[in-house]
């Protein structure tokens, strides 16, 4: 499985850990993410994880930021791109069970860099369960 992180400066530590899970599961990762606490800006790194997701490089994104909301609203800006804010584990279980997301968001100021393993594991463990949630979702894009 392929997936994409960005990070902004709130999160270099959290994406090292979760990288570090990943490439235990054997996932090919592809950094986009800051590895300094250097005041950057979150789009510049969300952008790129987005472009991936929406034209299939990877099969999902994770994104991270102080509070997970601007960069989850960055990368939601990408046609095709469904990312969920998750600040628990049962959160990113229902983003993926009934909303069939493709991009995680963390808020790394609100979750423990354990909390946000635990996250990821959960996210990406889980699927989408369709039926009457496929319906809801094709009409979340915009046409």
């Amino acid at each position: 499985m392929k997936i994409s992180i960005g990070n902004d400066h709130a999160g270099p530590n959290y994406k090292k850990a979760i990288v570090e899970m990943l490439n235990a599961k054997g996932y090919q990762v592809t950094n986009y993410g800051t590895d300094t606490t250097d005041s950057v800006d979150y789009p510049d790194f969300g952008h790129p994880v987005a472009t991936d997701v929406a034209e299939g490089k990877a099969d999902f994104g994770i994104v991270i930021c102080g509070s997970g909301n601007g960069i989850a609203m960055t990368v939601n800006k990408h046609a095709g791109v469904r990312a969920g804010l998750c600040w628990t584990k049962e959160i990113a279980y229902l983003t993926r069970l009934h909303n069939d997301a493709n991009i995680v968001s963390i808020p790394a100021r609100f979750t423990s860099i354990e909390q946000a393993v635990e996250i990821v594991t959960t996210f990406l463990e889980t699927k989408f369960e369709g039926g009457r949630h496929q319906n809801r979702v094709d009409k979340i894009a915009c046409k």
